[in-house]
C-alpha cells in the first residue's frame, strides 16, 4: 500500500464501494474498515511485489 494513503483516501475508498454495493457504512464502522483496508492493500502490495518468471501460469485446478 502506498505510504500517501490517508485516512481520506481509505474512507473515500471504502464509501465509494460501499455505495457500489448498497451496502450501509456507519461512522462507527469507519476506523474498522480503515484499519482492514490497511492490511488488505498492504499485503496485496506485498503479493504484488513478488517476481514471477515470464513462463509462470496460474494452477488450473486447487486441490486440499
Amino acid at each position: 500500500m502506498p505510504d500517501e494513503m490517508t485516512d481520506a483516501d481509505l474512507d473515500a475508498f471504502a464509501g465509494a464501494g460501499a455505495q457500489l454495493l448498497g451496502l450501509p457504512l456507519k461512522d462507527a464502522w469507519r476506523a474498522g474498515v480503515r484499519a482492514n483496508l490497511r492490511v488488505s492493500l498492504t499485503l496485496g502490495a506485498l503479493v504484488d511485489s513478488y517476481p514471477l518468471p515470464d513462463e509462470a501460469e496460474p494452477a488450473p485446478v486447487f486441490v486440499a
